[in-house]
């Protein structure tokens, strides 16, 4: 099992060391956010199973801070909401979970993060394509291929792996140097 650890370990590396090659791309989305923020606007998030966690842990990192003690940042997870969540759910479709929430929350100059590993979950697709129709600036966070949410978000930032949770692992990686990059900005 100790070969089998290491392995991961290396594997987990090698990954994070690709990331580097997406740093123009992290650097657009953290901009957009910071320019959401300046303007009086919000940070959404949105994502299914471990994207849903995600979700709610950088929309915290936001609220209450990632390291710097300061004001909070308008920013909510629309993961959050079991009474929303499951009338959207029992009442339309889950396909419609998170686009009913964009529809009710979301205004021009709004942030909608996506976060599937696939790319392919329908109800972040149908929020990222409601977030547009509203004005919102959409950036989907994926694994290497960016299913179909590549050709509709704004900015997608693919990770170099296919593999869930090497995904998920990049993806809050990638989250927390956004949220220290909004920081540093808003907060000098």
């Amino acid at each position: 099992m100790i070969n089998y650890i290491e392995d991961e370990f290396e594997k987990i590396s090698q990954n994070f060391k690709h990331l580097k090659e997406l740093a123009p791309v992290i650097n657009q989305a953290a901009e957009v956010c910071i320019n959401a923020f300046k303007n009086g606007n919000k940070v959404m998030f949105c994502g299914n199973g471990g994207s849903a966690s995600d979700s709610q842990h950088l929309a915290a990192e936001l609220v209450c801070k990632y390291k710097k003690e300061r004001a909070a940042l308008n920013a909510i997870a629309l993961v959050t909401n079991t009474s929303v969540l499951t009338a959207a759910a029992n009442d339309l479709a889950f396909d419609y979970i998170f686009e009913r929430q964009v529809e009710a929350l979301g205004k021009q100059g709004d942030v909608l993060f996506a976060l599937s590993t696939s790319g392919k979950s329908i109800n972040v697709i149908r929020a990222v394509e409601r977030a547009k129709e509203l004005g919102l600036k959409t950036i989907a966070l994926t694994g290497s291929t960016g299913g179909s949410v590549k050709y509709k978000a704004d900015i997608t930032i693919q990770t170099p792996s296919d593999i869930t949770n090497n995904i998920q692992e990049m993806h809050i990686a990638i989250g927390h140097i956004i949220c220290d990059i909004i920081e540093r900005e808003m907060f000098k």
